[in-house]
């Protein structure tokens, strides 16, 4: 999918500053990468939960050395954020 989220992205510039018009999933994964919680719910929220594991495990499966390098935090951030939406849906 080549779709480009622009309006979003511009909110977290830098992720893919070599080509600006690359698609959502390679941003996706870019921030994946680039782990930081606020950027993470950021796109949960935009894209969602299930989307940002789909582009998670496709990235698992390559095994690079920046997945694994990214992975605890991933791992941990994608656990705080689900959490936080059950918590969220439970209260309301």
């Amino acid at each position: 999918m080549r779709k480009l989220n622009r309006a979003f992205w511009q909110r977290h510039p830098g992720l893919i500053w070599s080509n600006p018009d690359a698609g959502d999933s390679a941003y996706l994964c870019a921030a994946l990468l680039q782990p930081r919680f606020d950027r993470l719910l950021d796109v949960a929220l935009e894209f969602g939960v299930i989307r940002l594991r789909q582009e998670w495990r496709s990235l698992l499966a390559e095994n690079t050395p920046e997945v694994r390098r990214a992975r605890p935090a991933v791992e941990r951030i994608l656990r705080h954020i689900e959490e936080g939406f059950r918590l969220a849906v439970a209260r309301n």
